[in-house]
């Protein structure tokens, strides 16, 4: 059985009103690395999870026997998004917890020239999006499109991938991905 530890994690903390840099100063493990736990992007220790799990206090059995509330809400305006992006990319979920959802849906803004950084993502799952407005260059392995309104890309995400607004005006994107990323 397969746990996603990430989103876990995110869903106590943020129920205990902490911020990773809260949580980082109150265990001795660095804010980088739970932010890294958080997104998926590592899988701590037993010793290490149980560290940060202290900052809380929650135990490792409470944590795993946790189960998500299935949200009711199906309606969402447009104030009610979330900004979970940084800089001059701007990702606003819909939803306030992934914890417990097999989806993640964003609007997507990219200021002119901003990319996700010159390491290409990696990660379970796979992604689609529209570009709603402006002009993303969108690389796939070692294939690269510029990719215009109305137009759409779709892969596995375990496939090396980067995103890079291209052209003097913001590009917006509608976006979808399974499992939760951020």
């Amino acid at each position: 059985m397969s746990f996603d530890i990430g989103n876990r994690l995110r869903y106590v903390r943020t129920a205990h009103k902490l911020s990773q840099r809260e949580l980082a100063k109150k265990t001795g493990v660095r804010n980088s690395t739970i932010s890294l736990i958080e997104s998926n992007a590592s899988n701590p220790s037993v010793g290490a999870l149980k560290r940060i799990l202290d900052g809380i206090p929650i135990g490792l059995a409470e944590f795993f026997a946790l189960e998500p509330e299935r949200p009711k809400k199906a309606f969402y305006a447009a104030e009610e998004l979330v900004e979970i992006g940084k800089g001059g990319i701007s990702y606003r979920q819909v939803g306030e917890s992934m914890f417990g959802r097999n989806l993640q849906l964003l609007k997507e803004c990219y200021q002119p020239g901003t990319d996700t950084g010159k390491v290409p993502l990696v990660h379970e799952g796979e992604e689609g999006g529209i570009v709603l407005s402006g002009r993303l260059e969108v690389t796939v392995d070692n294939e690269r499109r510029i990719l215009g309104p109305g137009d759409a890309y779709y892969f596995e995400s375990r496939r090396p991938h980067r995103f890079r607004c291209v052209g003097p005006v913001v590009c917006e994107v509608v976006s979808a991905c399974t499992p939760p990323t951020f």
